[in-house]
């Protein structure tokens, strides 16, 4: 059986990821695809119970390294769980987040070390990689004004602007230097324009599918 395919977003907090995927999700069905929808952290009983915990702003004080760890704890779980066994079952997989989150978020903005995480992505996550990142890229200030209308932000949305400006650099550079996997989407533009972005960046890989 041909494996599936792995399709993962990513973007700052503001970007549109969860509308994005939603559209993305109907769209691959109206083709015939039948994803597997997740998110990280989460996904998982215990990975949903990692994510209250990481996202409680009553966490304020916890470490950069317990926060690395929590999210590959969480990680793992999902890779073992849900996401290698659907691939291997033939199923496509939509993952809100992965492994360049944390380069991200645990590198860029905590400023742990790449060696450390890489370490930790072949371990933990099986050196398990994305066919296709669709990175929402939203200038940090635009991100903030969309995030604000969202209620009461939770530990991480509460980071300063200096936070996630390093994040988005990551998220950028990494997108730089692997091309051929990342496609970068205009986040500014209109949802629906977004949505004819990422389904021209998907469409080639429905040609392989089981």
């Amino acid at each position: 059986m041909t494996r599936g395919r792995f399709i993962t977003l990513e973007g700052g907090e503001g970007a549109g990821k969860s509308t994005l995927l939603s559209g993305l999700e109907s769209w691959l069905r109206a083709q015939g695809v039948d994803p597997l929808r997740t998110r990280e952290p989460g996904g998982t009983a215990l990975g949903e119970a990692l994510r209250a915990l990481l996202l409680d702003p009553a966490q304020a004080g916890l470490s950069a390294e317990a926060e690395l760890l929590l999210m590959f704890a969480a990680r793992a779980e999902l890779v073992r769980k849900l996401i290698a066994p659907a691939l291997a079952a033939g199923r496509w997989v939509l993952s809100d987040r992965y492994t360049d989150a944390s380069y991200a978020y645990q590198g860029g903005g905590r400023g742990q070390p790449v060696a450390r995480i890489r370490a930790l992505e072949q371990w933990a996550a099986l050196d398990l990689k994305p066919d296709r990142t669709l990175l929402l890229d939203l200038p940090v200030a635009a991100a903030r004004a969309r995030a604000a209308g969202r209620g009461h932000p939770d530990r991480i949305e509460r980071e300063n602007d200096d936070f996630f400006e390093r994040v988005l650099s990551v998220y950028r550079a990494r997108a730089a230097a692997e091309p051929r996997r990342f496609s970068l989407l205009d986040a500014s533009a209109s949802p629906d324009v977004v949505l004819a972005a990422a389904q021209a960046a998907v469409q080639p890989l429905l040609g392989t599918r089981a």
